[in-house]
């Protein structure tokens, strides 16, 4: 460890609030804690050169569960939880928009769409509960969330009809992680990346901190790392790997939404001209418990050939580029948020539904840690 005097004083002393992990969760954390405390020293520290885990990495979709998805919660979870767990990623959309406005997060409220690939039994059990999945979030929509349409976008292989929901958006991932970092800079905090955090142990004032690069002392510690949380603290979550790739540029593009297929399993989408495209996990949940980014043939294969027989089957297209992002997920879809002692505090376990519940964990940790 060779720090200066002027980088302790700076950046390592007085700290009151250390937060581990800087994508959506961490940062709206931060953002929230000034909010409570102007005058507070944050320091935000981040293992990656961009924030490691999926919140540059992800889709971009502003939703809150297609159909399918909804139906299977519901064989997990009672009515009340599901309704709630919807409720939450609704107002931790708006509370996105809000904080950083739709222009700077690039959001765009195109509509979602969920397909069903020929002879799927998921489009009879969709079928079934349409009224009744309605009937549940019509107290927060005030309206039908799902309808039945025709296939107008000329895909292959899939039933003539596909569930659309008005109320999804698309955003792009890049704008609004800019937007997120420059707020939070704009507030004071700081960020340190490329920093990983080893180990903790809480003090009674103080929580004791040693990295790869110096140790520090912090009043509390905020663990925000998500699918790399297990690796800090004993909780029930997994890392989950999803991969993503995307096509280069096809002239004339005429799809345009974020869509969901398999309940969820797989997602593609329109950016820039491209098809953006991820998923799979489903193919090897075991393979894909891991925190280690990269990305397998297997489910490469499986993504390329989705796009040539069902999303692009008439297009000439090539792929420009694949990607992996890692999630937090568990046996239950409610996200953790709790002390794990008296100093140290946790929000992970988002369960793939970061961008839509990230703003909103931030802030429930911030209340938490504040208290």
């Amino acid at each position: 460890m060779n720090l200066s005097y002027w980088e302790i004083k700076s950046w390592l002393s007085a700290v009151d609030f250390t937060i581990v992990g800087s994508g959506i969760v961490g940062l709206s954390t931060a953002l929230f804690l000034k909010e409570q405390y102007p005058k507070s020293k944050i320091l935000v520290l981040e293992r990656g050169t961009f924030p490691q885990g999926a919140s540059t990495k992800n889709a971009g979709f502003a939703c809150f569960g297609s159909l399918s998805e909804i139906i299977n919660d519901l064989t997990t979870h009672s009515e009340e939880e599901v309704f709630q767990l919807v409720r939450k990623r609704v107002q931790g959309l708006s509370l996105l928009r809000q904080s950083l406005g739709d222009n700077h997060i690039g959001f765009k409220n195109y509509g979602g769409y969920e397909l069903f690939l020929k002879d799927d039994t998921l489009f009879e059990t969709c079928t079934s509960k349409i009224a009744e999945i309605n009937g549940l979030l019509e107290p927060l929509f005030n309206k039908n969330v799902f309808s039945f349409k025709s296939n107008e976008f000329s895909f292959k292989n899939i039933e003539s009809q596909y569930v659309f929901n008005p109320f999804e958006g698309q955003i792009d991932t890049g704008k609004m992680m800019n937007a997120l970092i420059k707020k939070v800079q704009s507030q004071g905090v700081k960020i340190l990346n490329n920093i990983s955090v080893e180990r903790f142990s809480d003090a009674l004032q103080t929580v004791n901190v040693k990295t790869n690069a110096f140790e520090f002392t912090t009043s509390k510690l905020l663990i925000a790392t998500n699918g790399f949380a297990g690796q800090l603290i004993n909780q029930p979550i997994k890392p989950a790997r999803a991969q993503v790739l995307i096509t280069k540029p096809i002239k004339n593009l005429t799809i345009k939404g974020t869509f969901h297929l398999d309940q969820g399993y797989y997602y593609f989408r329109n950016i820039d001209n491209r098809i953006l495209l991820g998923g799979g996990r489903n193919l090897d949940f075991k393979g894909e418990e891991t925190t280690e980014l990269g990305q397998t043939k297997q489910i490469q294969n499986a993504l390329k050939n989705l796009l040539e027989t069902t999303i692009l089957s008439d297009i000439p297209f090539e792929i420009d580029y694949s990607w992996s992002g890692i999630m937090g997920v568990g046996n239950r879809k409610q996200a953790i948020v709790k002390p794990i002692s008296k100093n140290v505090f946790c929000g992970v376990r988002l369960g793939g539904m970061g961008v839509a519940i990230g703003s909103l964990i931030g802030k429930e940790l911030a209340q938490l840690s504040g208290d």
